[in-house]
């Protein structure tokens, strides 16, 4: 059956002094009509996302929640399976399963973790979507790779989804064509290639960038492409009643001229109606219905949430 692609949105949030404050951030997501409560997957300072994203649902009745996403590179997946498939039973199926490659080279550097080339790390991801999916699925599961070998394991329990949605995201071919086949979600992401967000990858964001990377996804997916839900992560959502003079403040950081961050598929700029029609022309472009927002745009971005959710 083909994605409706209605509008659905997350907010991706990180941080809380403490249980109560999480709590209540949780349950205000809910409250303001956000669909997802995103958490990323670094060593900085943020909540970690398993227990985090387990006491998020346990706060909320309708709230899924995810990380955007979990790097491979640090858990073995049959630990993640295991985790992921926890919290699916626990929240009674509100789980979504972003999965990545890694990126962040200053997380791989102070963890001593080594941070192999990005073939390397890519092929590792995608033979970890396999053991990941093989736990979930029923009796024992066997794999032998270049990475993983699993032997006999059946993953108990077993998600209370079934099939567990797959969020996997990217900026490059390979990435985004494993998505197309892998993945219910397909996150569209500039390619960070430096291991740190730099000008590079914010012009790798840039629209004509995004529709060379939608055509990857539908050349991957073929026939399939109909029922992938397209997301889209927001870098900054702003707004204002100066949306071009904002867009001239702010281009400088994104390394691109004025007239392509108005255009900027990772940017919100403008009034509320502005922004609200802004994202109904990404949903025409690029089939994008699934946005989210970071944690500082919660309360400003609610009336477009309202505006847009399931239409």
């Amino acid at each position: 059956m083909a994605h409706a692609r209605r509008f659905r949105f997350g907010i991706q949030l990180s941080n809380a002094t403490s249980g109560a404050d999480w709590a209540a951030q949780a349950r205000h997501a809910e409250d303001l009509g956000y669909d997802t409560l995103f958490m990323p997957d670094h060593f900085g300072d943020q909540l970690a996302p398993v227990p985090a994203l387990m006491a998020a649902a346990d706060a909320t009745t309708e709230l899924k929640v995810g990380a955007l996403v979990f790097d491979n590179d640090y858990k073995h997946p049959v630990v993640l399976a295991k985790e992921l498939a926890t919290i699916d039973v626990l929240s009674g199926g509100r789980l979504e399963v972003g999965i990545g490659a890694g990126w962040m080279k200053s997380d791989y550097d102070q963890s001593g973790i080594a941070m192999d080339a990005p073939g390397v790390r890519v092929s590792r991801m995608e033979e970890g979507i396999a053991v990941i999916k093989g736990c979930f699925g029923r009796g024992p599961y066997s794999f032998t790779g270049e990475h993983y070998t699993i032997d006999g394991y059946d993953g108990l329990p077993k998600p209370a989804q079934s099939p567990l949605p797959f969020l996997i995201g990217g900026g490059a071919k390979r990435v985004l064509s494993i998505a197309a086949r892998e993945a219910q979600i397909v996150g569209i992401n500039p390619s960070i290639h430096s291991g740190q967000v730099d000008a590079a990858a914010a012009q790798n964001g840039a629209a004509e960038e995004t529709d060379q990377k939608l055509q990857w996804v539908k050349d991957a997916a073929g026939d399939g492409y109909a029922d992938l839900e397209i997301n889209l992560l927001q870098f900054a959502a702003i707004v204002t009643d100066d949306r071009k003079g904002t867009a001239e403040m702010m281009a400088p950081l994104f390394s691109l001229p004025p007239e392509e961050l108005d255009a900027y598929p990772h940017v919100c700029i403008g009034t509320i109606e502005e922004i609200t029609e802004s994202l109904q022309a990404r949903r025409e472009r690029w089939d994008a219905s699934y946005i989210v927002f970071q944690a500082d745009a919660m309360e400003p971005m609610a009336p477009v949430v309202a505006a847009l959710r399931g239409t």
